[in-house]
């Protein structure tokens, strides 16, 4: 098997060395340090999720190809919603980041799986809970970040309706169904309504 190409960034220099120096014994990852290099995977060692290595996430996520892992001294509830959105999709407690449960999470990361420990994904599934409940639901936003009637109207243009069968099913008016068609198109920066079908469909929000 082609090893994972990994780059770790830390704060202080010594976990950065200490964390390369585990990963570079072994064969299954390939530790790079050039600027410019390319990695698979991103392991990110902050004592903290504090701004600056949220910033570093978001780096990570902008530039697309490489999937974060993110190894923390501290989690509270709060930093486990902010790394998740902002694209990590491993977690390690540092006090627990072994060469073994590290390589783990590379594996699964690199596999476009996720990894949490299990208590903290009990906190993180009550978080999301919590903020459909108290701030989307109150909205009318579900979770996928459109509402119920968006969601109504793209499963019917799924469905191979136009927008005046649209109208009729749902009792809107035609000018309703193009406004909630494009408010979907614009706020997914999607082409047109067939992207927005499709979108959906992929990710599963119809």
């Amino acid at each position: 098997m082609e090893p994972i190409t990994v780059k770790v960034h830390a704060r202080d220099p010594i976990s950065e060395a200490g964390v390369a120096s585990e990963l570079r014994a072994r064969p299954e990852v390939r530790v790079v340090r050039a600027p410019n290099a390319e990695a698979k995977v991103v392991v990110l060692v902050a004592d903290s999720v504090d701004e600056d290595a949220l910033t570093l996430l978001r780096i990570v996520q902008r530039q697309g190809a490489a999937r974060a892992v993110l190894v923390a001294g501290r989690l509270d509830d709060g930093d486990l919603v902010k790394a998740v959105e902002t694209g990590v999709v491993g977690i390690v407690r540092r006090s627990e980041a072994t060469p073994d449960r590290l390589i783990s999470v590379i594996l699964a990361a690199a596999a476009g799986e996720g990894s949490v420990p299990p208590d903290l994904l009990g906190r993180l599934l009550d978080q999301v809970g919590k903020l459909q409940r108290h701030v989307l639901g109150p909205r009318g936003i579900m979770f996928t970040g459109l509402a119920p009637r968006e969601v109504e109207v793209l499963r019917l243009l799924a469905d191979g309706l136009d927008t005046c069968e649209i109208a009729r099913k749902l009792a809107y008016s035609e000018r309703t169904v193009k406004n909630v068609v494009h408010d979907v198109t614009t706020r997914l920066q999607l082409r047109n309504r067939s992207h927005a079908v499709a979108y959906a469909l992929r990710e599963g929000l119809i």
